[in-house]
This record gives structure tokens, sequence and C-alpha cells, in this order.
């Protein structure tokens, strides 16, 4: 029996967006199923448009009950000041009934996320995301050294044990590195080979 894994995120200028598709690639390289869904803009789509938000987003919109359906979730959001997203924040939030049921306890959760520049909350807002896993009673997967990219200094790149994560640059101009995307498929390979696990 393969596992079913949903990969959730919320994506500004796209490149969680663009992290969430690789992480799903290395999913599917287990047998296990990835669906990548996002949640809700909460942003008007005039000043979305207006700040050169990416609003062409071919992932469907999650709903917070959904949630329960899957084996493992893999959490993606940029940071805001050293802090998940509003967006991501809001849909967590709406979770309160699955975590009063426990109908997420013993799932495998992971994270991952962005920043404009580096060392700017890229640990903290992994472990905020963490944290709300743990409330959940969700299984954490972290993102091991077997990942030799992790320890990339030749290059400024993300990636911290956490979960994988990517620098957009502070005017997001810039593209998700060659390792970053490495990481990331081996992160979405690495969870879904331990969801596999815990399914069988």
């Amino acid at each position: 029996m393969s596992a079913r894994i949903l990969v959730l995120y919320y994506s500004s200028y796209g490149h969680i967006e663009t992290m969430a598709y690789a992480i799903a690639k290395g999913i599917e390289q287990t047998g296990a199923s990835a669906v990548v869904k996002r949640v809700p803009e909460l942003v008007p789509e005039e000043a979305a448009r207006r700040h050169n938000f990416k609003t062409d987003q071919a992932a469907p919109i999650a709903t917070p009950d959904e949630l329960a359906d899957y084996d493992g979730i893999i959490i993606g959001t940029g940071t805001r000041f050293g802090r998940i997203s509003s967006q991501m924040a809001n849909f967590l939030d709406q979770t309160g009934g699955l975590w009063a049921k426990g109908a997420l306890i013993g799932k495998v959760g992971g994270v991952f996320t962005s920043t404009g520049t580096q060392h700017a909350g890229q640990e903290l807002t992994l472990m905020s995301l963490i944290t709300n896993l743990m409330h959940y009673g969700m299984t954490i997967a972290s993102f091991p050294f077997s990942f030799p990219g992790l320890s990339e200094i030749k290059e400024i790149t993300g990636g911290t044990p956490y979960g994988p994560s990517t620098i957009a640059g502070p005017d997001g101009s810039r593209a998700v590195s060659q390792n970053e995307l490495d990481g990331a498929k081996f992160y979405g390979k690495h969870v879904a080979e331990i969801t596999n696990k815990l399914v069988s």
C-alpha cells in the first residue's frame, strides 16, 4: 500500500510553488501519490497584481478538513519577518476541529520555506510550522545531512536540517537554484519513504 501525501503551500512570487512541485517529484519516485494544493490568497487581487504576486498558479485550493485524508503532509510558506505568512496561518487556524478529533495524530509531517535574503528567519519559520504539526500529534520528518547539498558552502543556497528552503532575493528575482531543487526533491523522497513504511 503506497502513501498519499499532500504538499500544501502558500507562494507569493512562485518560489515556494516551484519547491512544492520539486518535492512532489521526489514523493512520486517512491511510488507514493503526491497531491499539490495551495491555501487561499488573502490579499485583494488588485493589490496582488500591483505588487507582482504570481497569480496564475495552477494548484487547486485546499480545504482544512481534507488534511485528514492524507497519510503525510508537507507544508511550505514564505517567511514574513521571521514567521509564517498570514495566509498559511489563517488556513492552519481553521484546523481546530481536526486537532480536537485527533485526526492528524500519527501522520508524517514536513516543512519548507523561502526568504528574501540569507539568515532572514528561515529556521524560525520552519520551527514555527513544526510546532503546528507537533500540536496535531504528527511525526516530524527532518531534512537529513545525507543530502550532500545541505553542506554546500561554495554558493549561496538555502537548506536547513529542519526542512528545505530557498532564497528569493530582496526583490524576488532570484530563481530557485539547482541545489535547492535537488534538496526539495530529496526531501519529498525522504518523507515519502518514511510514510510508506508507516502505512504498509
